[in-house]
């Protein structure tokens, strides 16, 4: 798990670091597997005055796995790279390898839906385009989806067959109730738990949720925080689509501002925040709102992204901190992980439990 912070002294590039905590996530992605607790702490925080405000998750692992985006000096996605192009300062020799794959083949996609006031007639008419982009990625993906006004109800769960998530898309408006977007944006996270039906553990598999949303929450129990460091721990990618509602501001429309972490759903997660439709639409009269292109900027957004990873060896499990970088070798290009910034090369460490051995009874 990895927290970018200030940038070093040492280089101009963004400090990265693990950070592990018990009650809480701010960071990227991880992939739970085996028997190894990790704890991780921010460079700078330590730096500082010698008590970091630490947040720490505890989680067992071998590998640490998440998703980055390269660009050229154009701010192109760079496609085509592998393990050849990647350069990693391992002093210590703590990783025994990486993992490098690019884009995302397949997936596992819940569309969170917005059942609210007027949003069904705007989320029916998106049905065959949603499941459009399902059906672009392999046929070893997965999808489902969840509806939520005041409570949010799984209306199709994991399936590769699309046709009750296409049901799912037809719905009555719930009108004058309450609305519960983050409450809803757990029930999503929560449904990628091993237990929820899930047939298999994929390393390889992106989990995305596409929340689709006017967000405006006035009854969840949850905030966007838990939400968020439940979903950097279980490597979970949120695309937030904003239906807005628009009230009169300095004598134009504006839209409604949405609840507070709302866009930070995407923003935080690796994901990316979409507002469908201005002022200017909304004086139109039974006008149409097409989202088949953010789906299609979504598909390109993740089939530009690659999956990095390090293994981590067993003399890592010390007691110590332990730095290591990785680099990209070609030239001006540069890479980022998650809403953290681009540089072309970034450094990590990390500190593991010493390892014990237990004596026969």
């Amino acid at each position: 798990m990895l927290v970018p912070v200030a940038s070093s002294n040492r280089n101009p590039s963004r400090l990265l670091t693990a950070h592990f905590q018990k009650l809480s996530l701010r960071c990227l992605w991880i992939l739970l597997s085996s028997v190894t607790s990790i704890c991780l702490i921010p460079c700078s925080a330590a730096s500082q005055d010698g008590a970091p405000d630490e947040e720490v998750l505890r989680v067992s692992t071998d590998l640490l796995l998440f998703p980055v985006r390269i660009r050229d000096k154009r701010g192109q996605p760079v496609r085509g790279l592998t393990q050849d192009d990647l350069y990693l300062k391992d002093k210590d020799k703590v990783t025994t390898g990486l993992y490098f794959s690019p884009g995302a083949d397949r997936v596992a996609l819940v569309f969170a839906l917005d059942q609210s006031g007027s949003l069904r007639e705007i989320i029916s008419q998106q049905r065959e385009a949603a499941i459009g982009l399902f059906g672009r990625f392999s046929n070893r993906s997965s999808i489902a989806v969840i509806r939520f006004a005041e409570a949010a109800v799984v209306t199709a769960p994991f399936e590769q067959d699309p046709d009750a998530a296409r049901e799912s898309f037809n719905f009555p408006a719930r009108a004058n109730q309450r609305t519960a977007i983050f409450d809803a944006a757990a029930k999503a996270v929560s449904m990628f738990d091993k237990s929820a039906n899930r047939s298999s553990y994929v390393r390889s598999e992106r989990r995305i949720v596409i929340l689709i949303s006017d967000g405006l929450d006035n009854a969840s129990q949850v905030n966007a925080g838990s939400v968020i460091d439940a979903a950097l721990e279980k490597r979970i990618s949120f695309y937030v689509i904003h239906l807005p509602l628009f009230s009169p501001r300095d004598g134009r429309l504006a839209v409604r501002s949405p609840a507070k972490g709302f866009r930070d759903l995407a923003e935080k997660t690796g994901g990316k925040y979409f507002l469908a439709g201005d002022s200017d639409s909304a004086l139109v009269p039974n006008k149409s709102v097409d989202l088949a292109p953010i789906f299609q900027a979504i598909e390109d957004d993740l089939r530009s992204q690659y999956l990095l990873g390090f293994y981590i060896g067993e003399t890592a499990r010390d007691g110590r901190r332990h730095e290591f970088s990785l680099s990209l070798i070609p030239k001006e290009i540069e890479y980022s992980v998650g809403r953290f910034g681009y540089s072309r090369s970034h450094d990590f460490y990390i500190k593991l439990p010493r390892a014990t051995t237990k004596l026969p009874e």
